[in-house]
């Protein structure tokens, strides 16, 4: 099974990059995030002509969340209390693996109502992911979620840290999903640095190689040794008027 999270960032704007890219990679399920349209506005039609059903939360002009699959999808769960009115979780069964898609709050700065939000989404999703069951189950949460793992992660660790995206209060906070059983499925099959899954638009950041690995594919306990493979797909960033994220990927002997 290969499994893909991207952050699309409007699906509107992207529909064509999504398309050409599923055609191309055919991944067998992909978890979008911050698609900012209602579901009923989502291109279901195109995305079933190339073989992909869609679970889709979204909301009017921010956040959205989805799931496309080519294997049967089952049991959709949209939402949790921990987003607080906002689209940015939803969970389905597919071939007995639960797979989220998740798009954590940015946090906008350290001193903000923001950044409380944040931390108050993850303390929550710990919470919910108490509630579902253990990690000897198979799980994947996949998603934008706006925090970089360790210094690996960062294009300056010196510079960032602190910064939203790299604060030690937020290192704590990742520190919960890992603490329940949850792996970092790329760092269990490639330990390099300069790994980058997103890149501001602001001050040619692509370009520079200024970025930050925000977006995770996590495994439970029960599929740690099923990943084979796991990488950041760069193509997509390259292209015209792209997402300021790319895909990530990972694959499972599942």
């Amino acid at each position: 099974m290969l499994i893909a999270t991207w952050n699309v960032n409007s699906i509107k704007v992207r529909i064509g990059h999504l398309l050409d890219w599923l055609k191309h990679v055919e991944p067998d399920v992909v978890c979008l995030q911050e698609l900012k349209l209602t579901t009923e506005l989502f291109p279901f039609d195109e995305v079933g002509e190339l073989g992909y059903e869609g679970a889709v939360y979204g909301q009017p002009g921010y956040n959205g969340v989805a799931i496309l699959s080519r294997l049967p999808i089952e049991e959709v769960i949209e939402g949790f209390p921990g987003e607080e009115g906002q689209s940015r979780v939803i969970e389905a069964v597919i071939e007995g693996l639960h797979v989220f898609s998740v798009y954590a709050p940015n946090g906008q700065a350290p001193d903000s109502d923001k950044f409380k939000f944040k931390q108050r989404f993850y303390r929550a999703l710990r919470e919910h992911m108490d509630g579902l069951g253990k990690s000897s189950e198979p799980m994947a949460l996949c998603g934008d979620f706006n925090i970089a793992p360790d210094d690996r992660d960062v294009w300056d660790p010196v510079r960032l840290k602190g910064e939203i995206g790299f604060h030690p209060a937020e290192h704590e906070w990742l520190k919960h999903l890992t603490d329940w059983g949850l792996h970092d499925s790329l760092r269990l099959v490639d330990d390099r640095g300069g790994l980058f899954s997103w890149w501001d638009y602001r001050g040619g950041g692509f370009a520079k190689d200024h970025g930050m690995r925000i977006d995770q594919i996590w495994v439970s306990d029960a599929l740690k040794d099923a990943v084979k493979k796991a990488w950041i797909d760069l193509e997509p960033r390259g292209l015209d008027k792209p997402s300021d994220h790319t895909p990530v990927l990972c694959e499972l002997d599942w």
